[in-house]
């Protein structure tokens, strides 16, 4: 086959327009496991109220918590419903929508035929990365902005009550719950990157997503071994909950902008090497 064959395309061929992102957004929609996440994400509000109407008083500590002002007001109810699913909950919907979207379409034996539609695979590996970030980042939103809407309706519009002492205004309160959500998102990337880069080295969803949890978990365990000091703080779990400092008075910067730095920059190792090995890899399935 001569050079010139080889540039030969279909008539109306574009690269561009193969795999658009409203089509793959719409098949990750109708996908269970999305409505599942949903749902889950949506309940934990409400299971968490009920939890707090059964309990009734403030528990006994030394010293105070997020938890002792979690019904003073809607704002504390979302920060509340954030600081008890920010350390697992939240890690999986971002592992399964990032580890499931390229090893799902290898197990269903779907993954050639749309290289062979022919959608490019950086195109395609890009189309579902993003719509698996998007996603990703739906579920961070979803959760506070039901449980703002629940703890609004159970304890009323009011401040946002800091456990140390002191409050945020009600209308400035809603700015810091989002940039803790972002902030969570961004302190997500990682595990989102780990788990698209395992999709694209294996056929088994659940092998790519279970293999980003399962060393997320390890990250955390690592970061709970003080004996290695300051080698902690190049781990992306040591900065997991660094959006504390924003629950004070005067929003402190430092802790969540070493975070997102760290987060980022492990995250754009593994999806570049998501690319790079899927671009050379041997598709069968």
């Amino acid at each position: 086959m001569n050079a010139s064959t080889d540039t030969v395309v279909a008539p109306g061929y574009s690269p561009r327009r193969t795999l658009p992102l409203r089509v793959e957004a719409a098949r990750q929609l109708r996908r269970r496991r999305t409505q599942v996440v949903a749902g889950i994400l949506i309940a934990l509000p409400f299971v968490v109220a009920i939890a707090f109407a059964i309990g009734g008083g403030r528990a006994d500590r030394s010293a105070p918590s997020i938890m002792d002002v979690a019904t003073v007001s809607g704002p504390n109810f979302a920060i509340t419903c954030l600081f008890l699913s920010a350390g697992f909950l939240l890690v999986l919907p971002v592992a399964l929508f990032c580890g499931d979207t390229v090893a799902s379409e290898a197990g269903w034996s779907s993954l050639r035929y749309l290289l062979a539609a022919p959608v490019p695979r950086s195109r395609l590996l890009a189309s579902k990365l993003t719509v698996a970030l998007l996603f990703s980042a739906a579920a961070m939103v979803l959760l506070p902005l039901v449980a703002l809407g629940v703890g609004t309706a159970a304890y009323g519009w009011g401040p946002l009550q800091l456990p140390t002492g002191g409050s945020i205004a009600a209308g400035e309160s809603v700015g810091r719950i989002a940039l803790i959500t972002g902030y969570v998102f961004v302190s997500q990337l990682v595990t989102a990157a780990l788990a698209f880069w395992l999709s694209t080295v294996t056929d088994a969803p659940l092998g790519a997503v279970g293999g980003a949890i399962g060393l997320t978990i390890v990250g955390n365990i690592l970061d709970a071994i003080t004996a290695l000091g300051d080698w902690r703080e190049f781990l992306p779990a040591h900065w997991a909950f660094a959006w504390l400092d924003a629950l004070q008075p005067q929003l402190e910067w430092t802790g969540m902008l070493k975070g997102a730095s760290v987060s980022v920059s492990f995250a754009l190792v593994l999806f570049a090497l998501a690319f790079r090995g899927f671009r050379t890899k041997d598709i069968v399935s």
